[in-house]
C-alpha cells in the first residue's frame, strides 16, 4: 500500500471458508513497486488496514498476516453487513483497493523475556495471529494462547492454529461444545488451565473479542494479581474511517482508530466505556 489517503489497487488472490461465516482472504498489490513491505511504513501486529470495494465503500480489517516480499497480506472477514456480503461473493482476481497501516499495535518490544497469556473470542483471534508468530519465534518468551469459541465449527484461522500448536500451548474452551471431550465454558473458565499451562502467573496478557468477554476477563485478571497496566484489548471492531475524522470510535477523549487499537485497562478505564453500537460492515 502506498499512501494513507489513496487506496492502492489490490487483487483478491485466494479465499477459502475459515468458520461460521466467515472467509480467509490473501490480497496482493498490483503494483509491483509495494512488493516487500507492502507500503513505506511496514504494519505491526495490531495494525489495520481499510479495504475498498468498488460500489459498497470501504471498511476496516485486521492484518492475519503482515505483507510478505511479494506485498501478500491476509484477513479473516466475517460476514456483518452491505459491503461484506459484497465481499462474499468475489472471486479470486477481483480487484479491491487498500490502505494502511493504521493505529497502534500490540506492546510487543516490551514483552520480551515474559510470560504473555493471549486470550481470544471468536473472530477476535485475527487481530491476535500475528502478535502470536512474533511471540513464538522470541527469545525467552513463553506464551500461551486461550481461545474461546461457540462451537467448534466456530473457530477460525484453522490453519494458523494448527501451526501454533507445535510452537505454544493452545487451549480451547466452547460456549457449547458438540464434541463431548471438548472444554465447555467461557474462557474465564480457561484461566486456571492457562495460568498452570505458563508455569506462573502472566506478566502480560493480550485481549480480543466481543467486548463484554473482554472486560469480564481483564477484571479476572486484575483479581489474579495482574496489574491494570500490563492488559491489553484490541477495539479493532471500533474502526471505520481509520484517520479520526468521522467520530465513530469515541473512547472517552480519544479516536480508537489513531490512539488504538490497542490500548492498556489502565488506560481505557482512565478514558471510559466505549461505546457499544456498531455499523456493520
Amino acid at each position: 500500500m502506498n499512501g494513507l489517503l489513496t487506496p492502492t489497487p489490490v487483487r483478491i488472490c485466494d479465499v477459502y471458508p475459515d468458520g461460521d461465516d466467515s472467509l480467509h482472504f490473501t490480497f496482493e498489490p498490483l503494483d509491483d513497486s509495494t512488493a516487500g513491505n507492502g507500503s513505506p511504513t511496514s504494519p505491526s501486529p495490531g495494525q489495520f488496514f481499510l479495504l475498498t470495494v468498488p460500489g459498497f465503500g470501504e471498511a476496516a480489517f485486521t492484518y492475519a498476516s503482515l505483507p510478505d516480499e511479494q506485498g501478500r497480506f491476509d484477513a479473516l472477514i466475517r460476514r456483518m453487513g452491505t459491503l461484506t456480503s459484497a465481499l462474499f461473493g468475489m472471486k479470486p482476481g477481483a480487484l479491491l483497493g487498500a490502505r494502511g497501516p493504521f493505529g497502534r499495535g500490540w506492546p510487543l518490544d516490551s514483552l520480551c523475556g515474559g510470560r504473555v497469556l493471549v486470550v481470544a473470542g471468536g473472530c477476535g483471534l485475527a487481530p491476535l495471529a500475528t502478535a502470536l508468530e512474533v511471540l513464538a519465534d522470541m527469545a525467552d518468551t513463553s506464551a500461551v494462547l486461550l481461545y474461546g469459541s461457540r462451537t467448534e465449527t466456530g473457530r477460525n484461522l484453522a490453519r494458523e492454529r494448527e501451526a501454533w500448536t507445535l510452537r505454544l500451548p493452545v487451549i480451547e474452551i466452547f460456549d457449547n461444545p458438540v464434541e463431548s471431550d471438548n472444554a465447555k465454558g467461557t474462557v474465564l473458565d480457561g484461566l486456571d488451565d492457562a495460568f498452570a499451562a505458563l508455569g506462573a502467573s502472566p506478566s502480560a496478557t493480550l485481549l480480543c473479542g466481543p467486548e463484554v468477554m473482554m472486560t469480564a476477563a481483564a477484571r479476572a485478571l486484575e483479581l489474579r494479581g495482574i496489574a491494570a497496566s500490563d492488559i491489553w484489548l484490541s477495539l479493532e471492531r471500533r474502526m471505520h474511517c481509520g484517520v479520526g475524522l468521522c467520530g465513530h470510535c469515541y473512547v472517552g477523549s480519544t479516536y480508537a482508530c489513531t490512539h488504538g487499537p490497542t490500548y492498556s485497562w489502565q488506560d481505557l478505564r482512565r478514558h471510559g466505556t466505549p461505546a457499544t453500537t456498531h455499523r456493520p460492515r
